[in-house]
């Protein structure tokens, strides 16, 4: 029997490599980030779960604030005319709706829409506030649960109720709206490869792919360890037509009536879904360490050589001392043998184990497993903080070079669908061609359960994958999630 065979069977959880979708389902539940919840399509997140959309949002909201934003919050219930003010963004979003019809044991005059997304809403406030350019730009961001009704859901990816942050702006000029977009999705490409340690590729969402209501959608995208690209968060120039929609009028520079030019974007907690399937492995997951929720785990070893409290006496002080500098937790509990607790929290995907025994006591010495590669290293307590720091280190830029690397060898060029359709159906992976543009050639690729994740600004292909019209750039296909 293979070693990843015998792992497997010892950890419980299905074959990454055959059984890649019963994994990530089973690894959510059996690492204790989330379960299921009574309501079809809805999860429970857990404590280990959320303490990782914490760290998470605790590096986007910085970002946000850094560039100008201030934090807002808006009602989770919105009169269903509000959305139908937007025909374009009502019909993107009709089919995902949960409408409250009835309140207080009587019938409501006006149903209300439970949140899909807060552009009506926030825009109907923003009516009330901007009255002069002097208002502008006005930028709000809000952290909240939204839902959508989903016919096929999975924990983290696809729910029907889910978390995220939605910031919405207006400005004066659409040049000022195009820039806000694209420095927002710079941010959230930054938390991407630099705190959860996943290469994505940006660009532009196709006509047919595009957010209901936007100009342009920017997206940016990851590809997971099956080969099925990940929508990870989008950013959207707003058609102008909503400001129109919720009178949105306000005095220029010069004293004219005018409309201001509008953004939306927002990152979820498909994030968290996203972490697991780029890093997880045979043994569960691997928390990238800028974000995980416990950098480091004490595991006190115990023997008849010393007295239990001379060992959690010392386990205990290095925990003091680290938890200056590092998120640190210590599992002392006596019922469970240290492999059982090496396999719960290499499970739970700490990047970093630390065992204090007797002789490690006695000799100042501690010893250190990386959850990467195993790697063990014995090291001297006054050493411990540079040593955890780096390893720490080591372990977030391995992590996203293995990643990288993976999607490097994933990621496929070639100028007709009929030349990798079959290995885009079978296999996955990304799939960089040209594209006319037009829906027709687009919509050959659902027969192959493939979309065009977003358009780039290279040209390597000069015509389009399948009519063999002019390129005007490169698109990337695959299939996704």
């Amino acid at each position: 029997m293979s070693d990843q065979k015998k792992s497997a069977q010892t950890q419980g959880l299905p074959n990454i490599q055959t059984s890649f979708s019963d994994w990530y389902n089973e690894i959510i539940y059996q690492a204790e980030l989330a379960d299921q919840a009574p309501v079809r399509g809805c999860i429970v997140i857990r404590p280990y779960g959320y303490a990782l959309w914490e760290e998470i949002k605790k590096v986007l909201d910085k970002k946000i604030k850094d560039t100008g934003h201030e934090n807002a919050q808006f009602p989770l219930l919105i009169p269903e005319s509000f959305l139908k003010r937007e025909a374009e963004h009502i019909e993107g979003f009709a089919p995902e709706l949960a409408v409250v019809t009835h309140a207080g044991g009587k019938k409501l005059e006006e149903p209300l829409v439970v949140r899909p997304t807060s552009e009506t809403i926030i825009h109907y406030m923003f009516a009330q506030w901007i009255r002069s350019w002097r208002d502008l730009p006005l930028k709000i961001n809000q952290w909240a649960n939204v839902v959508r009704w989903e016919m096929r859901s999975r924990p983290f990816l696809r729910t029907t109720e889910f978390w995220w942050q939605e910031g919405h702006t207006a400005h004066e000029t659409k040049q000022e709206a195009l820039h806000e977009a694209q420095t927002m999705l710079l941010e959230y490409i930054d938390l991407a490869e630099n705190y959860l340690a996943i290469p994505i590729i940006a660009g532009k969402k196709s006509e047919s792919e595009k957010f209901a209501g936007a100009d342009i959608t920017f997206t940016f995208e990851g590809l997971m360890q099956d080969g099925k690209a990940l929508q990870m968060g989008t950013s959207h120039m707003i058609s102008q037509q909503f400001a129109h929609a919720f009178n949105m009028k306000y005095q220029d520079r010069s004293g004219k009536e005018a409309y201001p030019y509008l953004t939306s974007w927002g990152a979820t907690t498909r994030l968290i879904g996203a972490l697991i399937m780029t890093h997880g492995d045979q043994k569960g997951l691997i928390m990238p360490p800028r974000v995980a929720p416990i950098q480091v785990i004490i595991i006190p070893i115990y023997t008849k050589s010393m007295p239990q409290e001379e060992v959690d006496t010392a386990a205990f002080a290095l925990k003091e001392r680290l938890e200056k500098n590092f998120r640190v937790k210590i599992d002392n509990d006596t019922h469970v043998t240290p492999g059982s607790k090496f396999y719960k929290w290499e499970l739970k995907g700490v990047p970093l184990r630390i065992e204090v025994g007797p002789r490690d006591i006695e000799q100042q010495v501690a010893v250190l497993t990386s959850r990467v590669n195993g790697a063990k290293q014995t090291v001297a307590w006054q050493d411990l903080e540079h040593t955890i720091e780096s390893t720490l280190q080591e372990i977030q830029s391995t992590l996203f070079q293995r990643a990288r690397e993976r999607r490097a060898a994933q990621w496929h060029k070639s100028a007709k669908l009929s030349e990798f359709s079959h290995d885009l159906e079978t296999k996955g992976g990304f799939y960089q061609t040209g594209w006319c543009r037009s829906l027709l050639c687009e919509e050959q690729l659902k027969q192959y359960k493939a979309t065009t994740r977003c358009l780039i600004e290279e040209r390597q292909f000069l015509n389009c994958f399948y009519c063999d019209q002019e390129s005007p750039s490169d698109v990337i296909i695959a299939k996704a999630y």
